[in-house]
């Protein structure tokens, strides 16, 4: 069967905020109208307007970016051991080994206000993995710092992480 182990928790979470779906969609849009105008109807745009090959490959470049970035996932998987978080699509996997985990508990954020943001956010305070919502689950490091984890499951990830911490007296607060 291979050496896949099956996960303790698993969540996927699309980055599916209606605003930033709007904003990404702005370049790939307008160079599909440029194309329009300059290919489709033969009115070049600008004094120097680009070729229509490139005009073509630039609006065909862009889609193609832009459903790449509306098909990213934040993925959360607890295994053995340690926590895996990866932004499907566009990074890697982070992985946490939970015996440098400190405590659990369970938080609600403002992902803007408190991170800057979704997505994956560093900032002096810690690291943040949010894929939308306000609920999420921050460990505390023994090495200090903080690492989050937005879910839409909270209770479910903070109990799966606990049984797998080495120090079983530190439990969630919610």
């Amino acid at each position: 069967m291979g050496g896949h182990i099956k996960p303790l928790f698993h969540e996927e979470q699309s980055l599916r905020q209606p605003r930033l779906l709007m904003l990404t969609a702005i370049p790939p849009v307008a160079m599909l109208l440029l194309a329009i105008w300059q290919v489709g109807l033969g009115h070049p745009w600008g004094k120097q307007p680009m070729s229509n090959a490139g005009i073509v490959g630039w609006t065909i470049f862009l889609w193609l970016i832009y459903f790449r970035l509306i098909t990213v996932k934040l993925i959360t998987d607890v295994l053995p051991g340690e926590l895996s978080v990866a932004m499907r699509g566009l990074w890697r996997s982070y992985r946490i080994s939970l015996a440098a985990v400190q405590s659990v508990r369970i938080v609600a954020y403002d992902p803007v206000a408190d991170w800057g943001g979704y997505g994956v956010r560093s900032t002096a305070r810690g690291k943040a993995f949010i894929a939308g919502g306000n609920k999420g689950v921050e460990l505390a490091l023994k090495k200090g710092g903080v690492v989050l984890v937005g879910t839409q499951r909270p209770d479910e990830l903070a109990r799966a992480l606990e049984w797998q911490l080495p120090n079983p007296g530190q439990k969630h607060q919610p």
